[in-house]
């Protein structure tokens, strides 16, 4: 009898999850079923999520896991082995944009929420958790990436506030959110005279335009344009010329969900290979009992447990309130390429049925590139963790 090796069968044995994470884990499968999976196709051919999604992820408790229950989040007994567990269950969909637009603001919040005037939160914060609106982080821009040290859009002072002239690209939710926390120049060069703002995307002066993409289609991605956009004073978030820290932070935790994500993935494209290798009849026999075949097999997961053991031993020295950068910033060099790998080999393996669109295998191929890219390039990573090590 063939045995069963899907999503849950690949993950090895953790010590870092109890009884917990796997009520928490089966509660959420039971609402991404219902509620994601069955539309994910329509939702990433149509190039966006329902706002009714965002409310029914909002009053699950999904939106506000982690996030404080002052502002209708839940975190008590929260620690980062339940993100994982988030990003491994909204992995399954193989539908990386539905996952993006919906948890756009696990990236915008955690810098407010860091940073902002108590009355800034308690505005923002509730709404945002309950899903009546979305909120995007604004850093990189058409002239340096992500190069927050070189930041052009400025904010200059203006009476009762700040009169703000720039532009922003691939802004992930910019079509779509109402608010944007955006790294700004309010001072000389350098990461000294970065800011923060919360940027009203309604504003007047704020022009948005949407980037066609190759992957990730179900979320929106904007450039974003400020043509003397006035922010109150009171929007300021943080000290002025002392943003660099609440960004700094949060790129952390972007990329150890991003691997997350990667991680999980790969193992979607695991579980899809094997599956049709253990259906599929070539030359007389099973894909499967082709030994070319049964090599990328465990060649796929050779690397994602490796992956994977990695990615749980960063969460538990983050848990514990380290700050391992250079491990965060290899973490996801070492996710992001495994999922690659095992894209190729999926589709390899999937042959002609992993090039028609609507299978999950297709949509994940078309977003390595993303996962590769977003949150920090292999390069930058590389080169971030070298300097890390003091090299």
């Amino acid at each position: 009898m063939t045995a069963t090796l899907d999503f849950d069968a690949l993950r090895p044995p953790s010590p870092h999850f109890t009884d917990a994470h796997h009520a928490w884990r089966a509660s959420l499968r039971r609402f991404v079923d219902r509620e994601i999976a069955p539309h994910a196709q329509t939702w990433d051919e149509a190039g966006a999520v329902p706002r009714d999604l965002f409310l029914k992820a909002g009053a699950f408790g999904l939106l506000g896991a982690g996030f404080p229950e002052a502002y209708g989040g839940w975190s008590e007994g929260y620690d980062r082995f339940f993100s994982l567990v988030t990003s491994e269950e909204l992995a399954r969909v193989g539908a990386g944009g539905v996952s993006a637009a919906l948890m756009v603001h696990t990236i915008g919040l955690p810098p407010l929420l860091a940073l902002g005037s108590e009355a800034l939160k308690a505005e923002i914060a509730p709404p945002v958790l309950r899903g009546e609106i979305q909120i995007s982080l604004a850093v990189t821009e058409p002239s340096g990436g992500s190069d927050v040290a070189n930041i052009e859009t400025r904010a200059d002072a203006a009476p009762g506030g700040y009169s703000v002239n720039g532009a922003k690209i691939f802004i992930t939710g910019g079509m779509t959110s109402r608010f944007a926390v955006a790294a700004v120049r309010t001072g000389g060069p350098g990461l000294s005279g970065v800011s923060l703002l919360l940027l009203d995307l309604e504003a007047p002066g704020v022009s948005r335009t949407p980037l066609a993409k190759q992957g990730w289609w179900a979320s929106d991605t904007a450039a974003l344009h400020f043509d003397n956009v006035f922010v109150p004073q009171e929007r300021l978030i943080g000290q002025e010329n002392g943003g660099f820290a609440g960004l700094m932070a949060n790129f952390n935790n972007e990329r150890l969900g991003l691997a997350a994500g990667a991680a999980a993935s790969a193992r979607v494209c695991l579980e899809e290979a094997i599956a049709w290798a253990q259906l599929r009849r070539t030359f007389g026999k099973r894909l499967a009992d082709h030994q070319v075949i049964r090599h990328k097999i465990v060649a796929m997961l050779q690397r994602i447990n490796a992956a994977n053991a990695y990615l749980e031993h960063c969460a538990y020295r983050v848990q514990g309130g380290e700050t391992p950068v250079a491990d965060l910033c290899l973490l996801k060099v070492q996710a992001t390429e495994t999922l690659e790998f095992c894209a190729r080999e999926a589709s390899q393996i999937l042959g002609g049925a992993s090039y028609l669109r609507g299978s999950r295998v297709e949509r994940i191929y078309r977003e390595v590139r993303v996962n590769a890219i977003g949150g920090g390039s292999e390069e930058i990573m590389r080169d971030l963790a070298a300097r890390q090590l003091r090299l």
